[in-house]
């Protein structure tokens, strides 16, 4: 089974998200865990003054049409009592790349990865060296209806992961293939 890369054929127009920005305590660290482990690429660099003082940004992209797709940017206290970030989810282009990513996660030593299937995706989630929760995903063919999570084994091979999210998500409740839940949101977004 392979996963195809669903498209939309209607969207919304108007608006797209493009890219998002985040303060860092630790540029240096947290620039070299985007560039070196993600692969993201830095575009552009410098500072512009602001209210608070002088920030210093960093622009990185992984995609050489878009400038940029994160921006970190200096003046995170070293110490929050909550972090506002609830996560940055990255979309892999394949089980071959998300499973590459896990590795590579595990092989940094990076503590608590934690491989899930939401039905809809399967995908994994881990922390950045200042704490933001990362998720590296891919979507599945089908819908279910969310929340839901449970665990997967990425040392699974391919096939056998997939029919295993398959056989676990045929059986929750809202369970469709991923166009007919397109063609539903096409219609309560009115651009159907």
């Amino acid at each position: 089974m392979t996963l195809p890369n669903t498209e939309q054929a209607t969207k919304r127009t108007g608006l797209t998200l493009s890219h998002m920005g985040f303060f860092v305590t630790d540029m240096a660290k947290v620039e070299d865990f985007y560039t070196r482990v993600l692969e993201f690429t830095v575009t552009d660099r410098g500072t512009l003054p602001s209210p608070r003082g002088t920030v210093n940004l960093v622009f990185l992209s992984r995609d050489p049409r878009v400038h940029h797709q994160i921006v970190l940017a200096s003046g995170r206290p070293e110490q929050l009592p909550f972090n506002p970030i609830n996560q940055i989810s990255l979309e892999a282009d394949s089980l071959a790349t998300l499973k590459h990513f896990h590795r590579r996660f595990v092989e940094e030593g990076m503590e608590e990865i934690v491989p899930v299937t939401h039905g809809n995706a399967i995908s994994f989630y881990a922390r950045d060296p200042e704490g933001n929760r990362l998720e590296i995903f891919i979507d599945t063919p089908w819908y279910v209806d969310q929340p839901m999570r449970v665990s997967v084994d990425f040392t699974l091979p391919d096939e056998a992961l997939l029919a295993e999210v398959e056989r676990h998500a045929s059986a929750l409740p809202g369970f469709r293939p991923r166009a007919v839940w397109e063609r539903e949101m096409a219609v309560r977004m009115g651009v159907a």
